[in-house]
């Protein structure tokens, strides 16, 4: 089967002649990575080659026996897949903090903007790429400047976790998915769904993915329409989810992986839905 690259991050963009890529911060060099009809290419385009980005595998033989057939053979007939780990936390935080309210539509243009205007650009093999500005640039923007992009809303986050990024960097990245995700709680307006989907975005993890997410219910509800899912306003999806796959962690990751990304490919033709 071919493997199928997820490209749910903001940063991935679709070149014209239908090759995705984006730029990564990774130690001390940014990355342009590329996936066209010939693979998947890493290329360091600025600084330094001391941390290659590292890739997520999901395999459908992971999945858990107990979730419904339709949902089973639609995950399945996507196969194999990989995500690329944000081997950046600052932007991985950033990217969640930056979801926060607005649907996903919004905060991928935000999260351009935002890298466009305030972040390092590069040259990639398909014209300009940006990262996100560092913390350091974070903290230096006025109020006018986050307004100026739309990004009013999200300064006290953005500025909070700057100045939390700085004192405890060096604690963070040792830190597994589940550590993780509980440390960025204790950051002003980084609440349980944004610091799990940083986590995830970091570690490469989605086992602690937020699993009632408005995303993962809808394109779970899409694959399998005809399966009898908790009303959105019912507490029982997170239940549902986390219970077909008990104790194994490995068989949640891979099941909400490969929803999210069965979703990924699915907006080229449907409309949009997640929400944060």
């Amino acid at each position: 089967m071919t493997t199928i690259l997820t490209t749910d991050h903001p940063a991935w963009h679709e070149a014209e002649d239908g090759a995705r890529t984006r730029a990564v911060r990774a130690g001390a060099g940014v990355w342009a990575i590329t996936l066209d009809r010939k693979g998947l290419h890493m290329d360091c385009v600025h600084g330094e080659e001391d941390e290659k980005p590292a890739l997520a595998i999901t395999d459908p033989a992971h999945l858990p026996d107990a979730i419904p057939a339709a949902l089973r053979e639609g995950l399945n007939d996507l196969g194999a897949t990989q995500r690329l780990k944000n081997p950046w936390l600052w932007d991985a935080i950033t990217t969640a903090i930056l979801r926060q309210v607005v649907r996903a539509e919004q905060a991928r243009k935000l999260y351009r903007k935002w890298c466009a205007s305030y972040g390092t650009t590069v040259k990639g093999p398909h014209g300009t790429l940006a990262v996100a500005p560092t913390p350091e640039q974070v903290l230096e923007l006025t109020d006018d400047q986050f307004a100026d992009i739309g990004a009013k809303f999200h300064r006290g986050a953005l500025q909070a976790a700057a100045t939390n990024y700085q004192s405890h960097v060096l604690h963070w990245y040792r830190m597994d998915a589940d550590d993780l995700a509980a440390a960025l709680v204790s950051v002003p307006r980084v609440g349980p769904w944004t610091a799990a989907a940083a986590a995830c975005d970091y570690t490469g993890d989605f086992s602690i993915y937020p699993h009632d997410d408005l995303a993962v219910r809808t394109w779970a509800a899409r694959i399998a329409p005809a399966y009898p899912w908790p009303d959105k306003k019912d507490k029982g999806f997170g239940p549902l989810w986390t219970g077909w796959a008990g104790t194994d962690r490995t068989a949640l990751h891979t099941l909400t992986l490969s929803t999210l990304t069965w979703g990924s490919h699915a907006r080229a033709d449907l409309e949009d839905p997640c929400g944060t």
